[in-house]
């Protein structure tokens, strides 16, 4: 069992009403949201949300329109963050006419409905515009900036977290598809594309969280943080990709790579999890990518097992005090990652144990349940919980307010007044 003390908030609630404190009042606190940004992607409501793509960008969207509903009631019962795709060869195909309007549309959509938006990702070799291959390195070079200071500032205030490059351990020596960006790196090297990616992110919005973030989590990656962090790079978080075609690595696996990452006193980021509900990927396999099959179906042997390695993921990287957040890698099976059955909803939209498991872990096992309490001659409550968002009501009114971990002596104010 996990010791998950450092999960729980502790603080003092003082209810106000007219500005003053509502003393020896009835109140009812409850939980509305973590404090842990529990994530997943939320690709299939681009195009169902922000309207078709443009001449030469792709469809995000995977699933029938008339199962949309449906599909997103699944996905906020669950999920309080979401990851949304701004690949730079889909978001910009032809240089000048990005696809702003629609990204901005579904990240207001989530916001809208209280949920954060982390952006993916701003720099990354795969899926580079292929109009960059026409342009020198300098140019390359000025392409990276105009991008980055134009989507960073455009989103401002809507989308403020982004992995802002992604695996730079490979980026020099990726050889899979010939790109510019791993032309310019072969000149400027890792630390120096960390740089032009951090740097340049942070000037456009001083207020952004900027994630370094990669698949490769050996000692290569150790080594370039460090090299990252001695050149004076400001990195908020640092995240750890955990796709498991191949099976799940186990609790201690898991523990091990945060703990390894965890010493260099950043937060970490489960950034991109998947575990798969049917037949398993040769452990043989290298690139992931490699393994072509056209049909993967889930089973019901998987699907049991899927169950299994989430709760144990989950329960993991929850209990470890340098996490902060774990995003999953897909809701459904429909439009998964290579055709995998790593979904935690079936095709036919139908949940798999996987999505009841981590259901009952976020909003059971690990919430708060609602709680009459009194207020002291102060107007105070004592709020012992799980970190997070809580509404604090009462007959004349409620608010809600942010918890945070630990708590102490902190005191946090609930103005109940009508606005």
């Amino acid at each position: 069992m996990h010791d998950l003390s450092h999960r729980k908030t502790n603080t003092r609630v003082v209810v106000l009403k007219d500005g003053a404190p509502l003393a020896d009042s009835t109140v009812t606190v409850e939980q509305v949201d973590h404090a842990f940004r529990f994530g997943n992607i939320g690709f299939e409501f681009v195009d169902w949300v922000g309207g078709p793509p443009s001449e030469g960008a792709p469809r995000s969207n995977h699933i029938p329109t008339d199962d949309m509903e449906a599909l997103a009631a699944k996905w906020f019962a669950v999920f309080n963050q979401a990851t949304l795709p701004f690949y730079w060869r889909q978001f910009e195909p032809v240089q000048g006419h990005p696809e702003t309007e629609r990204l901005m549309a579904a990240a207001r959509w989530f916001v809208d409905r209280g949920v954060p938006v982390k952006g993916h990702p701003l720099l990354w070799h795969t899926l580079a515009p292929q109009w960059l291959m026409d342009l020198d390195d300098a140019a390359v070079e000025e392409a990276i900036r105009t991008r980055i200071t134009r989507d960073v500032t455009d989103f401002a205030g809507v989308v403020d977290l982004w992995d802002a490059i992604n695996e730079v351990v490979i980026l020099p020596v990726f050889t899979a598809e010939e790109n510019a960006i791993t032309r310019l790196a072969q000149t400027k090297g890792r630390v120096g594309m960390v740089r032009l990616a951090f740097e340049t992110a942070r000037e456009a919005n001083p207020n952004a969280r900027l994630v370094l973030n990669d698949f490769d989590l050996t000692e290569d990656y150790e080594r370039l943080i460090e090299e990252c962090l001695d050149a004076g790079i400001q990195i908020d978080a640092l995240g750890l990709q955990t796709h498991m075609h191949q099976g799940f690595r186990g609790a201690d696996g898991i523990w091990e790579r945060i703990e390894r990452f965890a010493r260099f006193g950043l937060p970490i980021q489960l950034t991109e999890t998947t575990l798969v509900s049917g037949d398993l990927m040769p452990p043989d396999i290298v690139d992931l990518n490699d393994f072509v099959v056209e049909d993967w179906p889930t089973t019901e042997e998987g699907e049991a097992r899927q169950a299994d390695d989430l709760v144990q993921h989950y329960s993991t990287v929850f209990a470890h005090p340098a996490t902060e957040s774990l995003t999953y890698w897909g809701i459904t099976d429909h439009g998964s990652w290579l055709g995998a059955p790593c979904g935690l909803l079936r095709k036919d939209g139908s949940a798999k144990p996987g999505y009841d498991a981590i259901h009952d872990l976020i909003k059971n096992q690990w919430w708060s349940a609602p709680t009459e309490l009194c207020t002291d001659a102060g107007g105070g409550v004592l709020v012992d919980g799980f970190a997070g968002r809580y509404r604090v009501s009462t007959p004349e009114g409620s608010a809600e307010v942010d918890l945070p971990r630990g708590g102490g002596d902190g005191i946090v104010t609930a103005d109940i007044s009508p606005a």
